[in-house]
């Protein structure tokens, strides 16, 4: 319980300190992915939560609702994974956690069983080895001859595998570490 709260603390910490001292910019990109896709722009979708239980994750809206084609900003935004900020918010109400898996669509956490289903009582995180592991995961699936197949049998199992390590071996230590991983990426 106390690696817990002491979790809570940390995902609280850190995500007001990031949204107060990015929040001019945060407001900018809005605005911008607003125009860019003549919408509103953020992309709210229902995904796997801590538990197998539903939440919405907020993110910038990179694709145009018109034409589903990826914007010139979105592509940007998706590069440098600006697009993933709203998600601090996920993190304040509990939905998220800095760290953890990523949430997934419906269709693949919610299916996992036996021991692999531990997965599901961490929270979803914003950031997580797999995800820095994946982080070109759209262009790895499309270079695959059957994507779906490909992520199927090759990326999810890797991403679970590497989600259960996280799971039995997780610490404030090892959250620091990955966040450094994330930045040194974001930013090379």
């Amino acid at each position: 319980m106390r690696k817990a709260v002491q979790k809570r603390f940390f995902d609280l910490f850190l995500s007001l300190i990031l949204l107060a001292a990015c929040f001019p910019l945060l407001i900018g990109i809005y605005l911008i992915v607003s125009i860019d896709t003549m919408s509103n722009g953020i992309f709210i979708q229902n995904r796997v939560g801590q538990y197998g239980k539903g939440f919405n994750i907020y993110k910038f809206k990179t694709l145009h609702p018109k034409t589903q084609r990826i914007s010139r900003i979105g592509k940007i935004l998706r590069k440098s994974k600006l697009d993933e900020f709203p998600q601090l918010w996920n993190v304040i109400k509990s939905d998220m956690s800095i760290v953890g898996p990523r949430p997934d669509i419906w269709g693949y956490y919610d299916k996992l069983v036996g021991e692999e289903r531990k997965i599901l009582e961490l929270k979803p995180g914003i950031t997580s080895l797999a995800s820095i592991k994946y982080r070109n995961e759209e262009e790895l699936l499309s270079k695959a001859t059957d994507p779906l197949q490909y992520n199927d049998e090759v990326i999810f199992p890797d991403k679970v595998k590497m989600n259960l390590n996280y799971y039995y071996n997780q610490s404030i230590a090892l959250d620091l570490n990955i966040l450094f991983q994330t930045f040194s990426k974001m930013m090379g």
